[in-house]
């Protein structure tokens, strides 16, 4: 029961950071309209070429890094040793 209840929690967080990481790499500025009106995400991309070019990779990088961390959580979900997973949630 509790290493089901473990799987199930890990792969809906997983599920979660996958989609979010892979919706900050590739659709970042639609993300953008999206949650704040398309005059105030136009103003929040950046004035200068620059500025536009270090946004969005800064987005791409931490999109990837959600990503990542979806991915490890995903791995985690399917070890089969006890220990661990009572040890993870305990923080041991």
């Amino acid at each position: 029961m509790v290493s089901s209840v473990f799987t199930l929690m890990c792969v809906l967080h997983s599920t979660i950071a996958l989609t979010c990481g892979a919706l900050m790499i590739f659709y970042s500025k639609e993300i953008s309209v999206l949650g704040h009106g398309s005059e105030t995400a136009s103003k929040l991309q950046g004035t200068t070429p620059h500025d536009q070019l270090l946004i969005d990779t800064s987005d791409s990088f931490s999109g990837l890094l959600l990503f990542t961390i979806g991915f490890l959580l995903l791995m985690v979900a399917f070890v089969k040793t006890e220990n661990f997973r009572v040890s993870l949630p305990k923080g041991v």
